[in-house]
Order: structure tokens, then sequence, then C-alpha cells
């Protein structure tokens, strides 16, 4: 069973710096690709940052400059360096990855969610 657990979201002010975790775990062939979505409230979920094949990694425009994505590939984890937070920053934030189980037996996963709140 795979599973995937979000942590260090909280409460930070307008300007301020989070680091988000994702932690995962279960048994599992590799990890592809991990990526960070968010859900503001009353918003559909969007995508974040996603960390691609060949070191690349992808930003939506909203975020890029402030946060970085990152993954510890020993220890199957990913990271969101969050800077500079805005409050438009605010909404609940998913870990996401795609995961191979098996040969041929590869899919996403989702995190719980961590809610991250900018104040002004």
């Amino acid at each position: 069973q795979v599973q995937l657990v979000e942590s260090g979201g909280g409460l930070v002010q307008d300007g301020g710096s989070l680091r988000l975790s994702c932690s995962a775990s279960g048994s599992f062939l590799s990890i592809i690709t991990m990526g960070w979505y968010r859900q503001p409230p009353g918003k559909q979920r969007e995508l974040v940052a996603a960390s691609i094949s060949g070191g690349r990694s992808n930003y939506a425009d909203s975020v890029k400059g402030r946060f970085t994505i990152s993954r510890d590939y020993a220890k199957n984890m990913g990271y969101l360096q969050m800077n500079s937070l805005k409050p438009e920053d605010t909404a609940v934030y998913y870990c996401t990855a795609f995961i191979c189980v098996s040969a041929g037996g590869c899919r996403d996963y989702w995190g719980q969610g961590t809610q991250v709140t900018v104040s002004s």
C-alpha cells in the first residue's frame, strides 16, 4: 500500500516562507514524478509545481521565482520551498506522485493535503 503524507503547512504572514514535505512510503519499485497541487477556498485544484524526468521542473506562472520544488531520491521525499508568500497562496496543498508498484503497474497517488494560510 503506497501512501503519501504531507507536512509543513501552517499559518504564515505575508512575505513569509514555508517548506512543505511529502513522504512516500509502502512497497513500490520507483517514483517517476512528484508534484504539488493546491486548492484555494472555493476554487478548483491547480498545479503548483512538478518535478519531472531529467531533473526538470515546471511551475505555475503565479509561483515562478518564489517556489522551488525538489526531491530526495534516496529518502523518497519531495519538498516545496515557498518564499515571499502572498495571501492568494492560501490553499490546501497536495502532494502527488506517479509511482510504479510493479512492472506496468503505475499510477498517480495523492496525499491528504496540508493547509497553508497566509495572513495579510
